[in-house]
């Protein structure tokens, strides 16, 4: 198996995991039960939308309480691409919040003790976060379980970032308020991160040669190996971009509140997962699309805004977040099922019927 051969491997890719090509065509019953699975995500925040719409009127309909929306699903987004990027190359990362708080620790002390201008300490910050991917990719390759690996690395980076700061949250960091509360044209700051971000991992991740290896090797690992590749690298690779962007959510994150805390919180990792589920990227890797991603962070800030607009106790928003999650991987589950099953069946007739024909 030839490099190119990885390249333009992720087509075929698609149709083994049921989705369908522009090349292939699957059976009408097949395809909505594909569609159900990778864009159902689509339809179930249209129906929200509607149906809070309803509920909430008049106050949930309004261009203010768009941006609210909006604003409280752009930490969510960036946090669901970390993890997505994760899986795409066959990993989960549970140390995003340690790096998240270690990044945004690190910005605090430059700007706040440092004097150092904004844009070197927001280097700073991100270059922490890309050591810790390398550093999390690295032990994994050594053959250890990643996910116990990161559980570690976010102990450490948890105890580091509080050794940053000792022990203290650092305030008054109004310096990143461009990135923070501030609005252009009526829009936040942060959702043209957000933007700019899906749109650029998007292209590298479907466009670009390294990018298309990388989720081949979330795929089939196998494959990519006997084609010749490294599959460490582009699984390093898949490491040090989920860190990456778990420090931005970081500092995005204190440029919010003007504070950075060592604290790292478990529940932005939680809500993250929530929204990866939704989208139907798949635990075991390869399959996903950032943009359903996206629509999986909208659809819980646009749950929890009306479930805040309608005066529901607060907690009602995490029993729901939880409900969601198990809902979508026992969909997830169920629909990959059903389409493996179908397309086993639809073969099987196909081969018994050219044999009958002979």
């Amino acid at each position: 198996m030839s490099h190119d051969a990885i390249d333009a491997g992720a087509p075929a890719r698609g149709a083994a995991n049921g989705e369908a090509t522009g090349k292939a065509q699957l059976p009408a019953d097949v395809a909505i039960l594909v569609f159900l699975r990778d864009r159902g995500i689509f339809v179930l925040w249209v129906l929200l939308l509607v149906v809070f719409g309803i509920w909430n009127h008049p106050y949930f309909a309004t261009l203010n309480n768009a941006m609210l929306i909006v604003s409280a699903a752009s930490l969510t987004a960036i946090f669901a691409a970390a993890v997505a990027t994760g899986l795409f190359s066959g990993a989960l990362d549970l140390s995003l919040p340690g790096v998240a708080a270690l990044s945004s620790c690190v910005v605090g002390v430059l700007l706040k003790h440092y004097g150092v201008p904004v844009p070197l300490a927001l280097a700073a910050g991100l270059g922490v976060g890309a050591i810790c991917g390398l550093v999390n990719g690295y032990i994994v390759l050594r053959g250890l379980n990643p996910l116990i690996v990161t559980i570690g690395t976010l102990s450490v980076t948890s105890g580091l970032a509080a050794l940053v700061v000792g022990g203290y949250a650092i305030s008054g960091l109004f310096e990143l308020e461009f990135m923070g509360s501030a609005r252009y044209f009526g829009i936040p700051s942060h959702a043209y991160i957000v933007a700019v971000v899906y749109a650029a991992l998007t292209v590298f991740l479907t466009r670009t040669r390294h990018g298309i290896r990388m989720r081949a090797v979330g795929g089939n690992a196998e494959a990519v190996r006997r084609a010749g590749l490294s599959d460490q690298r582009y699984k390093i690779l898949g490491f040090v971009i989920s860190a990456l962007l778990a420090s931005l959510g970081g500092i995005m994150t204190t440029a919010l509140v003007y504070e950075a805390s060592p604290s790292a919180s478990p529940s932005i990792l939680f809500t993250a997962l929530t929204a990866v589920f939704l989208a139907g990227v798949s635990l075991a890797g390869g399959r996903g699309s950032l943009p359903r991603v996206l629509i999986g962070a909208l659809v819980l800030a646009t749950i929890s805004d009306a479930l805040t607009i309608a005066g529901v106790q607060p907690y009602w928003a995490t029993v729901t977040t939880g409900m969601l999650m198990i809902g979508a991987l026992v969909f997830d589950k169920t629909m990959t099922e059903a389409i493996s099953g179908r397309l086993v069946k639809v073969s099987t007739m196909s081969v018994h019927e050219k044999g009958s024909s002979k």
